[in-house]
């Protein structure tokens, strides 16, 4: 992935050093999360067994100041940069304003306005303060313990969230909460649809950031798709050892992921990633 030299974002905040502490047990961030999550229909196991993506080993994250850290703080702020100005022109093309993110970098644990979570919880996106929080752990389990290497594999987990916050600014996440709430929707179910469509939203930053900047190298594409590959549901509850359930699935399978991702990133077309209407 061509990435260096190009404009980074003003919107990073680098909490790594400061550390939240979490009560042994789970805690009040815990607490906080699981509330947050039956209020708005969802499962609270999906809080207790992680965010967008599987657990993190609880490492102690490199800080900004060791050795590769700044570099990885450049390539976090230069793709977010990318996010941003892929997404202004396609919210100009829509007569719209797109207002930007702000991603934090934290390592063992962070406050955000959804609840404290930790390093295990993943990447995520908070609808509440509009914010992607990112261990860069996350990248070296990415890249060692589920065999999904690459930067562009890590854009891709970049553009993933940021394509929650898409979701947000078009009303499309406020409207499958104001459903769970109501009983209409499957909250499961819904999840899945959800994180699909951010796979896909993914994709067509990726189809708009190469068109104009031709960011992608060869090889790139399948590091994205070797990452949505390694995250999905069904392969992650085989490596934990126990039996495929569809009906807890939160993020959707190897195949959807990769499907939709791949949808995304041919057609760079917004209107291809209503996984609300399609069969996934």
């Amino acid at each position: 992935m061509r990435w260096m030299g190009g404009r980074q974002s003003e919107n990073v905040e680098d909490r790594r050093g400061l550390g939240v502490p979490l009560v042994a047990g789970g805690g009040l961030g815990t607490i906080v999360l699981i509330v947050l999550a039956l209020f708005f229909g969802l499962d609270p196991s999906v809080i207790l067994q992680g965010g967008d993506g599987p657990p993190v080993p609880q490492q102690q994250a490199p800080s900004a100041s060791s050795a590769g850290g700044d570099q990885m703080r450049d390539f976090v702020a230069t793709v977010l940069a990318d996010t941003e100005d892929t997404w202004h022109e396609l919210f100009r093309e829509m007569d719209r304003e797109y207002r930007e993110p702000r991603l934090v970098l934290f390592n063992t644990a962070v406050q955000s306005a959804c609840g404290v979570a930790g390093s295990a919880t993943g990447p995520f996106y908070c609808p509440q303060d509009q914010k992607v929080y990112l261990d860069l752990d996350f990248f070296r389990a990415l890249r060692e313990r589920f065999r999904a290497p690459g930067d562009f594999a890590q854009a891709y987990v970049i553009a993933h969230e940021v394509g929650h916050h898409v979701q947000k600014l078009l009303g499309i996440s406020d409207v499958v909460m104001a459903e769970r709430r109501r009983g209409g929707v499957d909250a499961n179910a819904a999840s899945v649809r959800l994180e699909l469509q951010a796979d896909c939203l993914a994709g067509v930053w990726g189809y708009h950031a190469d068109r104009t900047r031709h960011i992608l190298e060869a090889g790139d594409v399948e590091e994205a798709l070797g990452a949505a590959a390694a995250i999905g549901d069904d392969r992650l509850q085989r490596q934990a050892g126990g039996r495929v359930a569809p009906e807890s699935f939160t993020h959707g399978t190897s195949e959807q992921r990769v499907r939709w991702f791949t949808r995304g990133i041919e057609s760079g077309d917004l209107r291809e990633c209503d996984t609300f209407r399609a069969g996934i």
